[in-house]
């Protein structure tokens, strides 16, 4: 069975190959084609190589075991890597919307376009979903949030040659205007997948939480627990694609200390064997006799 590594490893070596075709035949058809549109969607192509490249590095980066520098690990290498390509995605779609409305201004500049861009933004579009899909359906299984980003940036891309398609085919018709315009609807596209990625990334390297559901499935969990009287403070952080949980349970106050380990621990392998993203759990353990409620008095 491939390890989570291999399978993000083999899915973006593909991406990268894909990419190289793409970025090359779209700005080939651009130049020959007189397409602007389809110029700046081989960038974006070209901007998934070097995000596809960060996503290599960043899956190898936190695949190596916790070392003295690093006891937690390094999944937030990943977690790294996707803030790294957000900011790309950004600068991409600045440079690409900047552009087109220059040419927006000089459209007596603007050439029509040939058939031939028209058929690869076709192509591209395919290409593309097609690369999404395989992509996030891996990064969705192993809990990749890099991978994540690079799906997106595909399916992005897809969206990009849509517009380019429609763009390039608006000016074939006659209405110039259509193929900047389309340029700038590719930046856009853009824009919002960055800023999303963004967001998503910094709430994570700022230790965002576990969603509600999993921290309900702990909770759960602790009160099945046989010896587990009440559940006290629950904080939990995401550490990249893995997450650390902190955790109070109130036990008997009369039980020895061996007999509240026996627990804890007990406790701390249920959780990490059900929920697959946790990688570690500290169980805090306080007496309890007759505490009401669900909370522990301590």
């Amino acid at each position: 069975m491939e390890t989570r590594y291999e399978e993000a490893t083999k899915v973006t070596v593909q991406s990268i190959i894909w990419n190289i075709i793409l970025t090359v035949i779209k700005i080939i058809a651009g130049v020959l084609g007189k397409s602007n549109a389809m110029i700046s969607d081989g960038l974006h192509s070209a901007s998934d190589i070097i995000s596809s490249v960060g996503v290599l590095i960043g899956n190898y980066v936190s695949s190596r075991p916790n070392d003295k520098e690093h006891n937690y690990g390094h999944e937030k290498a990943e977690t790294l890597v996707s803030f790294l390509l957000s900011i790309l995605l950004i600068l991409v779609s600045l440079t690409i919307g900047v552009e087109a409305i220059k040419s927006l201004f000089n459209l007596q500049e603007v050439q029509i376009p040939t058939l031939l861009p028209l058929v690869v933004a076709i192509i591209s579009i395919i290409i593309k979903e097609y690369q999404y899909r395989i992509t996030i359906k891996v990064a969705k299984k192993i809990n990749s949030p890099s991978l994540k980003a690079d799906a997106w940036h595909h399916r992005s891309d897809a969206l990009s040659s849509v517009a380019a398609f429609v763009g390039i085919g608006g000016s074939i018709l006659g209405f110039k205007a259509l193929d900047p315009l389309a340029s700038v609807v590719v930046a856009f596209f853009v824009s919002k997948v960055g800023i999303d990625i963004l967001k998503n990334s910094v709430n994570e390297l700022m230790d965002l939480s576990i969603d509600d559901e999993q921290e309900e499935r702990i909770k759960q969990i602790a009160k099945e627990t046989k010896g587990v009287l009440n559940l006290g403070e629950i904080r939990t952080r995401k550490h990249g694609a893995m997450a650390y949980v902190d955790l109070t349970i109130c036990v008997d106050g009369n039980i020895t200390v061996r007999q509240g380990h026996d627990i804890a621990h007990k406790l701390e392998k249920h959780i990490i064997n059900d929920i697959e993203l946790v990688k570690g759990i500290t169980v805090h353990v306080e007496p309890c006799n007759n505490c009401p409620g669900n909370m522990c008095i301590k």
